[in-house]
Parts: structure tokens; C-alpha cells; sequence
């Protein structure tokens, strides 16, 4: 299961920006997590873990819910864009570029507004309109390209020589993913403050940097790290299964936080060797997870958030005893939010990527 043993990860070597945005010659260790925490503390909320009789009593395990989508910006991203805006910032960087299927361009944004930096984000053309409005109503400009991922890296390398503007990846950028592994910790220490030891934690998966994040945070721990990603989208399962990362045939998925086709390459090195194991969610239980956390635990989150709790619901009794839950973020658009907690049917629109 790869826990229990310190490892550090370094990427590049001459400390300089890559092609792909991400800073060469960053080392990634549990240690990096932690001197994110420290870097973050005060600037990002410490939100609650919570617990919920009902949701235990389904899965037979006690979970332990992380509720990042109380966090600013709605997301857990915050925390990763916080640190790489902070970095360029103080590079005297020109600006920020993201591309993202949502939440890290809002954080991006944030972040950039915050440090006085211009920033572009290049959201897919089917991106939800409250994740589009969030980032505008932020201070970024927004480009639109394609439905792929592909297509959002190309846009972005045609933006950054455009702009001479510097590239925030949400999956390659080392500052983002020990950031977003500040959550998991924060997850760890709340249980123990609880008295709870967890016996894994469950992640969502998109482009990596959350299960990255969350291994590196598990290394020297005796605690497992489960991955969750939607049937249509296996890209972390397919990459374990062929030992790098490979491009997948997406199908549409409710959960749109998890729809890149690729695992990062960064993320793909530390999660390969440490993490125990990836389920895969169906839509239908996307989307009764959404509603037990609405109905059971009265949270809002979003299908990306609830395929973690999904694949807790299913998995959690033969994970331990107690597990944690990653509740990634709460930014769902507000018209798919009332048709799943009603339980209507939802087709895949015209312009996705089946």
C-alpha cells in the first residue's frame, strides 16, 4: 500500500518554470506538506471534519467528512493557488495563467486578486456558468477551448507566449500540490484531536493533485489513501494499470471537477507507489451520495466531492474502522444541484465530450 516509508519526490533540476508550469526542482516530501500548513495557517479556514449517524450506520464504518466545500472560493484548490501565486508573486512574475475545469480557476483568481496579479484561466466551452461567473466576479479574464484537456494545455501555451504570463498548473505545479495536501493533514489532525486514529482517508480523483497531495501527507503514517474516480473517467486506474500516464476516452460525467482524461505526470510518480487502491464510481451513486450528504449531513457539495463519499459509502467497512472522507468542495451549479437532489434524470449536454 506504499505507507509507512518517507519518500521525496523531486521534479526537474534547475529551479526554473517548465513548459507545463511546473517549478523544477521542488522537492515533494511529507515535510513539504507541512511547511505548507505552516505558510498557509491564517490564510486559508481550518474547516470542520463532521460526522453523521445516518451516513455511518449506511457503510458500517464512522467517517470522518472534511468539508472543503466551506472553504474559500468553495474549494480546496485555494490552498495549493494561494502557495504558486504566492511564489510568482514574489518571482516578479507578469501574471498567472490556470487552465481548469473549474475550482482551481477560481482559486487562481482569488489568489491572484490577492497579490495584485492580472490572471487568465482557460476553462473548458461546457464549464458550469456559476464556475465561470465565480472566476470573473474574482478579477480573472476567462478563455474558453475545447472539452479536453488537451485542448486547454494548447490554449494555454498559445496564452503564455502571447502574454509572457506564468503558468499555474493544477496538476504539475509542486507549490499546488502540497498545498492541497495541507487538507488531508488538517483531516488526520482534526481525527486525532477527536480521538481517532483513521485507517484511510478517500480522495477524489481529477488530475492528481489531491491523491498526490494526500499520499504525501500519509507518508510515515499508518493510514491508507483511497482514490475515487467516475466509471467514465478512469484516467488514474487506467495509468496504474499501464504504469504511466495515458490519455483515456472520457465519457460524460455529472462529476465535472473530475474530468480530465490524463493523471498528471507529477501526481501519477508519488500516488503510483503509495496509494492503496482506486474505486471507481458509477453516476447513480454520484449522485445518491450528493443527496445523502444534503439530506443525512446537510452539506451541499458538489459531484466531484460526492464521488469520495461514494466510494466511502460502498468501501468504508472493509477500509477500518473510521475513515476520512476529502469533501473536496461545494461549487455545483445550482440547476443540477436541484435536479439530483430530486432525483431527476440528467442527460449529458450537446457540447460535452462523450
Amino acid at each position: 500500500m506504499g505507507i509507512g516509508h518517507a519518500r521525496e519526490h523531486t521534479y526537474g533540476h534547475s529551479g526554473t518554470s517548465g513548459p507545463d508550469g511546473a517549478e523544477e526542482g521542488a522537492r515533494l516530501d511529507r515535510a513539504a506538506v507541512e511547511r505548507a500548513g505552516r505558510r498557509l495557517a491564517d490564510r486559508v479556514w481550518r474547516t470542520p471534519v463532521l460526522r453523521c449517524e445516518p451516513l455511518d450506520t449506511r457503510c458500517g464504518a464512522r467517517l470522518w467528512l472534511k468539508a472543503e466545500n466551506l472553504q474559500r472560493g468553495g474549494s480546496f484548490k485555494v490552498r495549493g493557488a494561494l502557495l504558486a501565486v504566492e511564489h510568482l508573486a514574489m518571482s516578479g512574475s507578469r501574471g498567472a495563467i490556470a487552465q481548469s475545469t473549474g475550482n482551481h480557476a477560481i482559486a487562481v483568481a482569488l489568489a491572484a486578486r490577492q497579490y495584485g496579479l492580472p490572471a487568465v484561466v482557460v476553462l473548458p466551452t461546457d464549464a458550469p456558468p456559476a464556475k465561470i461567473h465565480r472566476v470573473r466576479e474574482a478579477g480573472a479574464e476567462v478563455v474558453t477551448a475545447g472539452t479536453l484537456l488537451a485542448d486547454r494545455v494548447a490554449a494555454v501555451s498559445d496564452l503564455r507566449g502571447t502574454l509572457g504570463y506564468d503558468v499555474i498548473d493544477p496538476y504539475q505545479n509542486p507549490h499546488v500540490v502540497a498545498g492541497q495536501g495541507t487538507a488531508t493533514a488538517e483531516l488526520l489532525d482534526q481525527a486525532a484531536e477527536q480521538g481517532a486514529r483513521l485507517d484511510a482517508v478517500v480522495v477524489p480523483v481529477g488530475g492528481g493533485s489531491a491523491i498526490a497531495g494526500a499520499c504525501l501527507t500519509a507518508e510515515g503514517r499508518e493510514v491508507a489513501v483511497v482514490g475515487a474516480e467516475p466509471q467514465a473517467v478512469p484516467a488514474l486506474t487506467t495509468a496504474l494499470r499501464a504504469d504511466r500516464p495515458v490519455t483515456v476516452t472520457a465519457g460524460y460525467t455529472i462529476a465535472d471537477g473530475l474530468r480530465p482524461d490524463r493523471i498528471g505526470a507529477l501526481p501519477f510518480t508519488i500516488a503510483r507507489g503509495a496509494v492503496a487502491a482506486v474505486e471507481t464510481v458509477s453516476e447513480e451513486a454520484i449522485a445518491e451520495a450528493m443527496r445523502a450528504a444534503f439530506l443525512h449531513a446537510r452539506l451541499v457539495i458538489e459531484p466531484a466531492a460526492a464521488a469520495a463519499l461514494a466510494a466511502a459509502l460502498e468501501h468504508a467497512s472493509r477500509l477500518g474502522t473510521d475513515v476520512g472522507v476529502l469533501l473536496s468542495g461545494g461549487n455545483v451549479e445550482p440547476s443540477l444541484a436541484a435536479a439530483l437532489l430530486t432525483g431527476q434524470e440528467v442527460s449529458a449536454p450537446d457540447t460535452a465530450a462523450v
